[in-house]
């Protein structure tokens, strides 16, 4: 493999993690395609190829379109909610780092893009996150360009009516879930149901593998109840809660001497109230959060 081609795939590497990312919501996925497109990329004469980054985005992104078919029947026999896998954001390695594409890496438009279909997503995360033209996504999804326009518009629709409504400051939310954590470490139930707002609801992703609800809560009083209820619980040895950016917003991780065991992450709505409370345990959703280590 010449020197050339593998540093062209190397400098691109990081937009290809991205594109992945945001259309499988898992990191473990992401990195299996982008392996993928490497092996193509790695078989094919690349003096020959004028644009390599287009080349090997539309190699990802049909290659994720692909997985995503085949995991919608998995989703269907998960154990629980499901949720995307969370990663760090904000450091040299972020897989949001262009201001631009920051707001579709974030744990509730990830969520929203659930609801999409696969080509759906894929022209919405190909236009709005990364600014490809209608004419270039029909060549990647091989469809027209009127075709493209229609299902852009479709996407676009759908997530206007599901997407949060208050984007809060990053301040607040991480003064939110400051108090929002010490009132569960301390139990205090008055001070929980203070923070949330009270049609709240709690989605728990422990994918049969950590101890979480199997379905949503719903209700100030019983997600207030049910973290007075966690705080009572000595952390695991050595584990300790730290505040780091996760998909672009503060959250609460819980690391252990092995590595991150949960996270925690809140939405506020316009009266600065949580509205969603998302908590990941699942041990297989926490390869992006690896680099948190307790002693590190």
């Amino acid at each position: 493999m010449p020197d050339t081609a593998e540093a062209a795939f190397t400098a691109h590497r990081s937009r290809l993690v991205g594109v992945a990312y945001r259309l499988l919501g898992s990191v473990g996925d992401a990195e299996d395609v982008v392996q993928e497109a490497w092996l193509r990329w790695a078989r094919v004469d690349t003096a020959t190829v004028a644009d390599p980054l287009a080349f090997l985005v539309r190699t990802v992104s049909r290659l994720a379109l692909d997985r995503m078919r085949r995991v919608a029947a998995r989703r269907e026999t998960y154990v629980g909610p499901w949720l995307p896998e969370p990663v760090l954001t904000g450091g040299p390695d972020d897989p949001a780092a262009e201001a631009e594409r920051a707001a579709s890496v974030s744990m509730a438009m990830l969520v929203v893009l659930e609801t999409l279909t696969p080509l759906e997503r894929t022209v919405f995360v190909l236009h709005e996150a990364f600014a490809y033209s209608y004419g270039e996504i029909a060549e990647i999804v091989d469809r027209s360009p009127a075709a493209v326009r229609q299902l852009a518009h479709r996407a676009r629709e759908h997530v206007a009516a599901r997407r949060p409504r208050f984007a809060a400051d990053p301040a607040m939310r991480r003064a939110a879930t400051e108090r929002f954590l010490h009132a569960t470490l301390e139990g205090d139930l008055d001070a929980l149901l203070e923070l949330l707002a009270p049609d709240a609801t709690l989605w728990a992703d422990g994918g049969g593998k950590a101890k979480a609800p199997r379905r949503p809560i719903h209700g100030a009083d019983k997600i207030a109840r049910f973290f007075a209820a966690v705080g009572t619980e000595p952390l695991p040895p050595g584990a300790f809660v730290e505040i780091v950016e996760v998909n672009e917003g503060p959250a609460a991780v819980l690391v252990g001497p092995a590595g991150p065991i949960a996270v925690l992450q809140l939405d506020l709505g316009d009266d600065h109230r949580v509205t969603d409370v998302r908590f990941v345990g699942n041990p297989d959703k926490l390869a992006g959060l690896a680099a948190l280590r307790s002693g590190d």
